[in-house]
């Protein structure tokens, strides 16, 4: 049967990701987290110091994109595709603060833009694909059957990504995390270069209040009434 493209789009830590992951498994489509993408090139530009003041050196990045490979690649233990760049896995890396406050600005940059929505295209052409991130519905998939908005309130969001981070060891406060929420909302939003918006046709997801089992629910059952005859094959 006919499978479909699923485009979900939405703020940072509004559990996207997970719940992108978890629905592909469901129906046995492909997941692609292109927000990990932007978090590589954003640990290239921190490796390779092309950050000055905060400001991301645009010119010498866009000389180097032809340098930076990522990849996918299945890990047997948590069963989930890590992020390589190169061929080093940087999942563990990527997922850092210090990425997250540069991101936002990285994904600014139009070459750095069009060099990975042309990768994130050519993975959907075969339909049977779950992409998230930020402009999914809006430039990568227009056309896709179903597009999803997923938000949550900023504290509520951060609280996630503060508990997250304090699991994995790192020395954050709740507040600069909280900060650094509303900050990339702020670029997000206001950027020239396909900002984030919730398009016409996205069915919104308010996730503030809502579990991760009912969030899941939720697109599921949005996913079947789109799959002709409820197939997923």
């Amino acid at each position: 049967m006919k499978k479909i493209t699923i485009a979900i789009d939405g703020h940072s830590s509004t559990g996207k990701s997970t719940a992108a992951k978890q629905l592909a498994k469901k129906l046995n489509y492909i997941y692609v987290d292109t927000g990990a993408m932007y978090r590589a090139v954003s640990y290239f530009v921190l490796q390779n110091r092309l950050i000055e003041n905060g400001q991301v050196k645009e010119n010498e990045l866009t000389d180097h994109l032809e340098d930076i490979k990522i990849r996918f690649e299945n890990n047997p233990d948590s069963k989930n595709a890590d992020v390589y760049l190169n061929n080093v896995n940087i999942e563990k890396e990527i997922r850092t603060l210090e990425v997250s406050n540069i991101v936002s600005r990285v994904a600014e940059i139009s070459a750095v833009r069009k060099k990975l929505v042309q990768q994130q295209q050519a993975m959907g052409v075969e339909k049977g694909i779950v992409m998230d991130g930020r402009d999914i519905g809006s430039v990568v998939f227009p056309d896709a059957e179903l597009k999803v908005f997923m938000t949550a309130a900023p504290e509520v969001r951060a609280t996630r990504r503060y508990d997250e981070l304090i699991e994995r060891g790192d020395d954050i406060t709740f507040d600069e995390v909280l900060k650094n929420v509303l900050e990339r909302d702020r670029i997000d939003s206001s950027r020239e270069d396909s900002p984030l918006i919730q398009t016409e046709d996205a069915l919104l997801l308010d996730t503030s209040k809502m579990s991760r089992e009912a969030q899941l629910e939720q697109l599921e059952q949005w996913a079947r009434e789109r799959i002709p005859d409820g197939s997923e094959q």
